[in-house]
């Protein structure tokens, strides 16, 4: 695998997914959900997105716009009861 922007939305998106519940953690082999985990990778994300703007080419800037709108739209699906909104 080549080491670019994709390859950190990758693994920054892998572990929002983790902490989302949608997929299993490696380790534990369980699914697990914890909100605050998945907050911090959209965070993280969102800050990738903000200092690379203008400096990612067209297809960079869909794949990790792409990544990062699908976790919130999974979050805000599977929290959206829970925060009262």
């Amino acid at each position: 695998m080549d080491i670019d922007i994709k390859a950190i939305v990758l693994m920054l998106t892998s572990q929002c997914m983790i902490n989302l519940g949608e997929i299993e953690d490696p380790i534990s082999k369980q699914k697990v959900v914890k909100p605050e985990g998945a907050t911090v990778f959209i965070e993280l994300l969102e800050v990738l997105h903000d200092k690379t703007q203008g400096n990612l080419t067209d297809g960079e800037e869909r794949f990790l716009s792409g990544a990062l709108e699908n976790l919130k739209k999974i979050f805000h699906e599977k929290f959206h009861d829970e925060m009262g909104n």
